[in-house]
């Protein structure tokens, strides 16, 4: 059974404050809803490739504000449990990490934004916030261009899975 460490709650101003923040803003050639759609799924972002290993709601639906989920990072590196504190339904969502199995973060925060893009697409914008320990300033400050790329295999994994499946989902065209 893993160990459980708990992080700081985080809330909206976080992702202007924290010591790493990582942006990544793309188009989906698939209308709002379908992204808003595999956003909420059972899968949700696990299905769009190697950025998550598992991702498993821990709360019932309708999904919403204090909403709960447990996911795990490839390589089994990380394990989080999260809390969502914004929920704009078919518009995006944050939520915060409240523990992680490993003592790297002190705080830790995700932002998800669903806009109306080009050409009947979407506009998504993907924000990560943390905040380390003490331990693990220098590693992640070190390791930051390694972690935004690391990251950004999430946003890449969503272009590849939309631009795949955008016909299948009713997509633009």
């Amino acid at each position: 059974m893993p160990r459980w460490h708990p992080l700081q709650p985080a809330d909206a101003s976080f992702f202007a404050t924290a010591p790493h923040i990582y942006r990544f803003p793309t188009e989906f050639p698939v209308p709002p809803e379908q992204v808003w759609d595999s956003l909420t799924s059972d899968e949700s972002v696990s299905a769009w490739g190697l950025g998550v290993r598992s991702l498993r709601w821990t709360s019932a639906r309708p999904f919403g504000i204090d909403a709960t989920r447990e996911v795990e990072l490839p390589l089994g590196l990380i394990t989080v449990r999260e809390r969502f504190f914004r929920w704009d339904e078919g518009r995006g969502y944050s939520f915060y990490v409240t523990e992680a199995n490993r003592p790297w973060l002190r705080r830790f925060a995700e932002d998800y934004v669903v806009e109306p893009g080009r050409d009947g697409g979407t506009r998504f914008t993907w924000t990560i916030a943390l905040e380390p320990t003490p331990a693990m300033r220098l590693p992640m400050l070190v390791g930051s261009p390694l972690n935004r790329l690391a990251f950004g295999q999430l946003v890449r994994g969503g272009q590849a899975y939309f631009a795949k499946n955008a016909s299948s989902l009713g997509g633009a065209r």
